[in-house]
C-alpha cells in the first residue's frame, strides 16, 4: 500500500518524470523548471486544492492534481477537477491510482464540493475502464483546444 500525501518541493523532480512517462505529449514537460511546477502547486493550494503524490519505499510513484473551484452554477457551489493522474508504469495495477482517487475524493468532500469530475484522453482505454470501475460515470463529451 502506498502513502498518499501532499506533494513537497523535493518531490517535484520525480513528479515531473512521472508526467513525462505517462503523458501523450511528454515534450511539453521540462525538468529544468522545478520552480514553475512548484508555483502551480502553490496556486492550486491557494485555490483550496492540492497536488498529491503516492510514495512507496521512499519513492514517488504517483501524482495527481486536485483542483477546487467555485462553480457559477449550483448557487456558487464548489467543484473538484482531477488532473494529471499518473502512476509509474512499473507500479500500475497495485491500487495506487485508486488510493490517489480516494484521497482526491476525500479532499473534495472536505472542501464541500458537490461534484468531482475528470477527463481522460480518448486513446486511454485502460484509464476509461479504471475510472468506470471506481464509480465515475461517463456523463459528458470533453473538448480541448491547445494553443
Amino acid at each position: 500500500m502506498a502513502l498518499v500525501r501532499p506533494i513537497e518541493y523535493d518531490d517535484v523532480a520525480a513528479a515531473i518524470e512521472l508526467l513525462k512517462g505517462g503523458s501523450l505529449m511528454p515534450e511539453f514537460e521540462d525538468a529544468t523548471k522545478v520552480d514553475d511546477y512548484w508555483s502551480a502547486v502553490e496556486e492550486t493550494r491557494r485555490q483550496r486544492g492540492d497536488v498529491v503524490v503516492a510514495e512507496m519505499d521512499s519513492e514517488v510513484v504517483g501524482v495527481c492534481q486536485v483542483v477546487v473551484f467555485q462553480h457559477f452554477q449550483h448557487a456558487g457551489g464548489w467543484c473538484c477537477e482531477i488532473e494529471s493522474v499518473h502512476v509509474r508504469s512499473d507500479m500500475r495495477n497495485r491500487g495506487i491510482g485508486a488510493q490517489m482517487l480516494l484521497a482526491a475524493e476525500e479532499l473534495a468532500q472536505g472542501r464541500g464540493c458537490y461534484r468531482i469530475q475528470l477527463t481522460s484522453r480518448n486513446v486511454r482505454e485502460d484509464a476509461y475502464r479504471f475510472y468506470l470501475a471506481h464509480g465515475y460515470g461517463q456523463t459528458s463529451q470533453g473538448f480541448k483546444k491547445f494553443f
